[in-house]
């Protein structure tokens, strides 16, 4: 299986950077970002630094669509696991999915959808989704993308009621998926 390290996140995001220097200079005061800059990015394992600007990347008509493929291998380790990221990244892009007219907006609602098909529990009594995505043991950032997911409840509900994403961005399984994440997971036995 193929899994990106923190030395190829981190050289993707610099490139970025050094192809949208006008990003790092940009305000971050849109209220989709609301502490954004109190987050100790630091502190999560394999986080780049500049995960504040690729989220105000995308933002830009420009710089946005370039910003979120590099987001996109940050917040995963893999095809099958989101990475420690994810989780300190869903609140914002919740409500960047929110914001009509960004350029990025329908890949923002399949950023979400997938991130809540993966942080799904695991039955640990299935042979193949345990081989496939691993025991929910070793991958607890299903559980904080859970817990991220559940904290931001209203917000994601908001997102979805009728008429705030138009049809085209979203098909009624993805919009079940994601009300599917709000709810209380259950772990299988």
């Amino acid at each position: 299986m193929c899994v990106m390290d923190a030395a190829v996140k981190e050289a993707a995001v610099s490139r970025f950077l050094r192809e949208h220097p006008q990003m790092e200079r940009a305000a971050c005061d849109h209220p989709a970002l609301l502490g954004c800059t109190d987050v100790d990015w630091s502190q999560i394992p394999g986080c780049p630094a500049g995960i504040p600007v690729l989220l105000r990347s995308l933002l830009d008509e420009t710089a946005g669509p370039a910003a979120l493929p590099v987001l996109e291998n940050v917040l995963m380790n893999s095809v099958f696991h989101v990475s420690a990221v994810m989780p300190a990244v869903l609140p914002f892009l919740i409500r960047l999915a929110a914001v009509p007219g960004i350029a990025v907006r329908s890949d923002l609602v399949e950023l979400l959808v997938l991130a809540a098909d993966l942080s799904l529990p695991v039955n640990g009594d299935d042979e193949r989704q345990v081989m496939m995505f691993g025991n929910d043991c070793d991958h607890p950032e299903r559980d904080w993308c859970r817990a991220a997911f559940a904290a931001h409840a209203s917000d994601l509900r908001t997102l979805l009621e009728e008429g705030s994403l138009p049809d085209e961005l979203i098909s009624v399984d993805d919009r079940e998926c994601l009300l599917r994440a709000v709810e209380p997971q259950r772990c299988p036995s």
